[in-house]
């Protein structure tokens, strides 16, 4: 009935890479936020709007003598808008089809809010998928 702690992030843009407790085949990410109703102010101006969702993966680059830096490469899985007028908890499907193998990492990059210039709230996100297999895993590799 009333809103619990949400993680909240400066102004109306944010990101946030979560690292997944296994190798994963995805196919769907789940943001919720608060109801109207079960907000003490009447509003949910702080609900994330513009979403984007990426594969999200880190490769060191190794020099002669040790790590040489670290390299982020992206994916793009979806980009989508968080309806404040549905339901507060919103699942949106992941371009499948350009996952032929299982990731460890997503990153979600909310790149607007609904109004609030002080702060945006996220209260969940659920990432969906089909763990990878340890046989999966290991299969080609030499």
């Amino acid at each position: 009935v009333f809103p619990g702690t949400c993680w909240a992030f400066k102004g109306h843009q944010g990101q946030v890479v979560i690292r997944l407790p296994a190798r994963v085949y995805l196919t769907a990410i789940t943001v919720q936020h608060i109801s109207k109703d079960a907000s003490p102010s009447g509003t949910i101006i702080s609900a994330p709007k513009d979403i984007a969702v990426f594969l999200n993966l880190v490769s060191l680059c190794f020099a002669s003598e040790g790590v040489d830096a670290a390299r982020e490469e992206e994916t793009l899985l979806g980009m989508f808008t968080y309806s404040v007028e549905k339901d507060p908890m919103q699942t949106f499907p992941l371009k499948n089809m350009l996952l032929p193998r299982a990731f460890s990492h997503v990153k979600l990059l909310v790149k607007s809010n609904w109004g609030n210039p002080w702060y945006t709230c996220i209260y969940r996100v659920q990432v969906h998928g089909t763990v990878e297999t340890q046989k999966a895993s290991t299969e080609g590799q030499d």
